[in-house]
C-alpha cells in the first residue's frame, strides 16, 4: 500500500496534506480498502467551521457507512464537486482525485498527527 512521506495520517484513517493555512483531507489507501466500492461521499457545505476530531462528513460504501473526522480544527474552504458524480475516486485515487474538503487551519495543528511510519505501524503494515 502507499503512505505518501510528505502527509500526515489520523488514527482514525484520514490523512492530511498542509500548504500554509490550507489543508487537504481525505481517507487512506487502507481505509477505502477497508471500505470496498465507495458509492457515495457526505462532506460539508463550505464556511462550516469543525472542531478536530468531530465528524465532518460520512463515506459510503456498498455494505457499510463510515464517518470521517476532522484531524485538525478548521473552516471548510472547497468540497471536492467531483465526488458528487464520482465516488469511486475515493478507491483508484485516495491521495489525489478522491480528495474530500480543504480547509483553512492553524499549520502548527498538524504537529501531533501521526507520520507515515508512525501510521503504518499502527496499521501493522
Amino acid at each position: 500500500m502507499n503512505f505518501p512521506a510528505e502527509l500526515k495520517y489520523t488514527k482514525d484513517h484520514e490523512w492530511i496534506k498542509v500548504e500554509g493555512n490550507v489543508a487537504t483531507i481525505g481517507i487512506t489507501e487502507f481505509a477505502q480498502r477497508e471500505l470496498g466500492d465507495i458509492v457515495y461521499v457526505d462532506i460539508p457545505s463550505v464556511g462550516k467551521t469543525i472542531n478536530k476530531d468531530d465528524v465532518f462528513g460520512t463515506v459510503e460504501a456498498v455494505k457499510t457507512v463510515s464517518d470521517l473526522f476532522m484531524p485538525v480544527t478548521g473552516t471548510v474552504d472547497e468540497t471536492n464537486p467531483a465526488l458528487d458524480s464520482q465516488p469511486e475516486l475515493v478507491n483508484s485515487d485516495p491521495y489525489g482525485a478522491g480528495w474530500m474538503v480543504k480547509v483553512t487551519v492553524n499549520a502548527a495543528d498538524v504537529d501531533g498527527l501521526l507520520s507515515a511510519d508512525a501510521y503504518k505501524a499502527i496499521i501493522g503494515e
